[in-house]
């Protein structure tokens, strides 16, 4: 018989199922109790019997299972057997039909209690919820049951391969044609907390009364975020919220559209009498997105419990993870406004070192940016209160106060034309450009420093540059490393440590040298965390750089190019056919007097002078013969030069003429001469007359020659816009 289509998503996990068990166990619990079950089908014929299946076993019953759906250990099976009657009196079978908001407050918190911490336990009650979903003739029973199952997968999910089963299961149901309506609306809502849930994984606590009693009547309970100025907002959770869905409804509360590098940080204060308050003293652990808001908050709870001889402070903030190079790019007014709280907050806590120039400048921002600009700021009521507020202590002290006011008020003068945002960019752009700028801080511990310079408390501060090292107090810059200087990385849950390059001075000069430094924190992931996405964004920047410049290359070649090939096609064509004539005239002249020459000295020897002095006629006739008739050769072999060797000539010439009908001049004159001359000194001493003194065409001719052979090949040199001509 086939398996309907519901389960599946059920086969792969045949083995997990005990089908003969159950099924076994059902029987002998229906056989003593005398009654006839639902697995005890009608016989096709006299003494046959059906065989029980899968598909019998996760059926709808009424009655208690004498044991587990799945295979599980023996301490467990009688557990299993409980969570079903848990069940069976949530879904008003094995109780009065209607309960208490109060009493299925109580029955689902029972089920988290038992199940929440045992994983093998969880998919056992999955199994059961599928089960009793399935076939159930009653619609208030079968709403009951869809009921508990969304309530338990909200915030405790089963193992991935029954998980993989029950997502298949729910949304079949969810999108079925003949589903109730109301039983759709909580498969739909199971199949999304099911999703989020599989991801975040089990709460840690069990869901307070107050949780469930929201979930179930479909409510949310709020709580507080702080912003690092002291502002806050209320987001609403329940016992499903976890931290990346409070980002995300606080990103919209606020209409910050830009949120992927902020999160929600715990923020920790211990408090004692008189320090209370202290500024600096707060310690911020980030938060994974997947922590629950409930669990959270509870964890805040028993803090609070086991600190009973001091006041701890616990509370959500709401600030960036890191500043990332992008962020510069990024102009929504909340992303701005939000960055410099939190750049701010870091330099008033003294994170940021700086001069007195540099601090007497950015307390004069802050406070434009905080009342604006005023004709006379010493008559404002909150002057002396901001001067304190925006100055750091550590910087406060290496002045007296009244040469501070005096300095920052003639700053703030000299700032009547800004505005607030004016100067709110002002300020984020000088603390930009430090070489620890746009950091975030970690306090740690060292544990191992091989170099022996370190003190025992230090700052970590990273940004894109890499990371810093700080002593907190009095807070002091102590060492940078370039992110290209950090071999490896890594962390536990209580220390990080970097492998990194270290300056030393060695043998009279500063050799680099790989040391392994080891601190103390559990933000070790955080920190592992940042530099990584520092690195990979210093990567891609790279790249990116890369393939624009070779596309920027490209597209200046083709340009090149375009810029070197001719306007008018029909009108090079015709210049250059007209050129070729040309030489071919100048050929023809040649070769012509060459014939008159020849012609001329064979008359001279026909004629004589006579038997006598025949032989010494013949001498010189034959003496001149040969020199005229290599003069007459040097003019086709200077020809034949310029021909056979123009490809090897200097193209300074060709740019000038590209120039000429192109309108961009690439050489100067004077090179040009130089270059007509040297060329003629070449061609005289390749003829054979290093002196000059041969007979030769006329220079006019071979120029002419040189400049129609060049003017062929004016598309041969490439643009340079070096050149002044």
């Amino acid at each position: 018989m086939p398996i309907p289509p519901e389960l599946a998503g059920a086969i792969p996990l045949i083995d997990r199922f005990q089908v003969e068990g159950f099924l076994k166990a059902m029987q002998k619990q229906i056989h003593s109790s005398g009654k006839r079950g639902f697995f005890i089908k009608k016989s096709v014929g006299p003494q046959v019997r059906e065989k029980f299946t899968l598909e019998d076993m996760l059926c709808f019953q009424k009655d208690p299972i004498p044991t587990s759906l799945l295979k599980v250990t023996n301490d467990l099976v009688s557990r299993s057997i409980k969570l079903f009657h848990v069940i069976l009196k949530y879904m008003g079978i094995d109780s009065p039909s209607i309960i208490s908001l109060e009493e299925r407050v109580e029955l689902v918190a029972k089920l988290y209690k038992h199940t929440l911490k045992r994983s093998e336990l969880r998919d056992e009650l999955f199994a059961q919820l599928s089960k009793q979903t399935r076939n159930n003739p009653g619609r208030s029973w079968l709403i009951r049951a869809w009921e508990l199952m969304y309530l338990c997968a909200s915030s405790m999910p089963p193992s991935n391969d029954i998980g993989a089963y029950l997502s298949e299961y729910v949304h079949y149901i969810a999108h079925g044609a003949t589903t109730d309506s109301d039983v759709r609306v909580l498969a739909l809502n199971t199949l999304n907390v099911l999703k989020r849930s599989v991801k975040a994984g089990p709460r840690v606590t069990i869901p307070a009364r107050e949780e469930i009693e929201t979930l179930l009547t479909s409510r949310k309970l709020t709580t507080i975020v702080f912003f690092l100025d002291e502002t806050f907002e209320e987001i609403k959770y329940d016992m499903a919220t976890t931290v990346a869905d409070a980002v995300e409804e606080l990103a919209g509360i606020i209409k910050l559209s830009v949120y992927s590098s902020f999160s929600l940080f715990e923020c920790r204060k211990i408090v004692n009498g008189s320090k209370s308050s202290e500024v600096g003293n707060e310690e911020y652990i980030g938060l994974d997105d997947n922590k629950y808001i409930g669990d959270l908050l509870s964890e805040f709870k028993s803090a609070k419990d086991r600190n009973k001889g001091e006041i701890l402070h616990c509370k959500l903030v709401f600030k960036k993870r890191l500043f990332r190079e992008s962020d510069e790019a990024v102009t929504d007014p909340m992303f701005v406004q939000l960055s410099y709280v939190q750049l701010q907050h870091d330099y008033i806590l003294g994170n940021y070192p700086v001069g007195r120039d540099d601090a007497a400048q950015l307390t004069a921002l802050q406070i434009l940016v905080e009342i604006g600009f005023i004709e006379n700021p010493e008559s404002c009521v909150e002057w002396i209160s901001l001067l304190e507020r925006f100055l750091p202590r550590q910087v406060a002290i290496t002045r007296e106060k009244r040469d501070w006011e005096l300095d920052i008020i003639s700053r703030y003068q000299l700032m009547e034309h800004l505005s607030k945002d004016d100067a709110r960019n002002q300020f984020l752009r000088i603390l930009r450009t430090l070489l620890y700028g746009n950091s975030v801080f970690f306090s740690v511990r060292k544990i191992d420093d091989p170099i022996g310079l370190l003190p025992g408390r230090i700052i970590l501060g990273i940004n894109k540059r890499g990371v810093h090292f700080f002593r907190p107090v009095p807070k002091e810059y102590l060492h940078s490393a370039e992110l290209r200087d950090i071999k490896q990385f890594g962390s536990s849950n209580t220390a990080v440590f970097f492998k990194m390059r270290v300056a030393v001075f060695f043998e009279m000069r500063v050799a680099p040298v790989l040391h392994i430094f080891q601190f103390e924190t559990k933000q070790g992931e955080e920190i592992c965390v940042a530099l990584q996405t520092h690195i990979k964004d210093m990567m891609l920047s790279r790249y990116s750089k890369a393939r624009s410049g070779s596309a920027t290359i490209m597209v200046s070649q083709n340009d090149v190019s375009q810029a070197d090939m001719p306007g008018n096609v029909e009108m090079y064509d015709k210049r250059v056919q007209e050129l070729s004539r040309e030489i071919d005239e100048s050929q023809k002249k040649a070769d012509q007097v060459a014939l008159v020459e020849k012609s001329r000295l064979e008359s001279r020897l026909t004629s004589g002078h006579g038997q006598k002095n025949k032989s010494k006629l013949e001498v010189i006739g034959n003496h001149s013969e040969r020199d005229t008739l290599t003069t007459v050769g040097s003019v086709n072999n200077s020809i034949e030069v310029f021909l056979n060797n123009h490809v090897h000539l200097e193209l300074s010439f060709v740019g000038w003429l590209a120039s000429y009908f192109s309108g961009q001049t690439y050489i100067s004159k004077d090179a040009l001469m130089d270059e007509q001359e040297g060329e003629k000194r070449r061609l005289l001493h390749e003829t054979g007359s290093s002196s000059g003194t041969c007979a030769m065409p006329d220079e006019k001719v071979l120029m002419h020659l040189w400049m129609v052979i060049r003017g062929v090949r004016i598309v041969s040199r490439p643009h340079n816009p070096d050149s002044k001509y």
